[in-house]
């Protein structure tokens, strides 16, 4: 089982902002925190070329990279293969997925080929209630058509946009649960999400704690908040006090 509250990773989508990757380094040591979950905002993986020199600012600051993500999958082979390629590079333990549904169910077999290949599972992201894979019925019927290495990265309150309860997903499919995303949302009158600080919103934060505790979670945890864009490290740090807060008392 992982610490999630010594362990836990940011995706770097809440710096979007900041386009210099030594600037997002830095914010992530002002979270307090030393792991990122790096996506297409601050890493081009189109252009292999780049990897070694964004991968070494990082390195040099003392950030490490569990996971990626997340990524988008389709039927081109050699662009699927560049993002294992990366995480194979940064010894990243799981790739956070999308898959996309004209390419359904070809696109699961060859993520799960090349999963297989780099040792390297894959990690449905849950999208919400628009996305074709945001309820636990589908995932349900996708992991029962597919194997181990493809999984889930459960994000809580993209989980709540789709009326689903994250604790319960968490229990239902804790044998594919490799990611999860601490987000929290509250809804207006419209159910409009809007970002909050983790724990402070919709999602029971005790309770999914006190799940992944009892199933012994040794996946990767990225905290995700998307408001302040143009400064969210306070956010952020608010975020990871809670996080660590209610992790150290379930």
């Amino acid at each position: 089982m992982i610490d999630v509250g010594e362990e836990l990773a940011v995706q770097s989508f809440c710096f979007r902002a900041f386009k210099d990757n030594a600037k997002v380094a830095d914010m992530v040591k002002e979270c307090g925190l030393s792991s990122i979950e790096l996506c297409g905002a601050h890493v081009d993986m189109a252009a292999p070329d780049t990897f070694e020199a964004t991968i070494k600012v990082y390195h040099d600051a003392g950030v490490e990279m569990p996971c990626i993500g997340v990524c988008g999958f389709g039927d081109d082979e050699a662009a699927a293969r560049r993002y294992f390629e990366f995480a194979h590079l940064v010894g990243a333990r799981c790739i956070g997925a999308d898959f996309r549904p004209a390419n359904a169910p070809d696109c699961f077999k060859l993520g799960e080929r090349l999963a297989e290949e780099y040792g390297i599972p894959l990690a449905i992201h849950n999208h919400g209630g628009r996305h074709w894979l945001g309820s636990a019925q589908i995932l349900r019927t996708v992991f029962d058509r597919t194997g181990p290495m493809i999984g889930l990265c459960l994000d809580t309150a993209w989980a709540l946009d789709s009326h689903e309860d994250p604790v319960a997903m968490a229990r239902k499919f804790a044998d594919r649960l490799r990611m999860i995303h601490l987000k929290d949302f509250v809804f207006d009158r419209t159910g409009k999400p809007e970002d909050v600080v983790v724990g402070r919103g919709v999602l029971d934060l005790p309770g999914f704690f006190t799940a992944l505790k009892e199933m012994a979670f040794d996946g990767c945890a990225t905290l995700e908040y998307e408001g302040d864009v143009d400064d969210p490290v306070p956010s952020l740090r608010e975020c990871v006090k809670s996080i660590r807060e209610t992790w150290s008392q379930a």
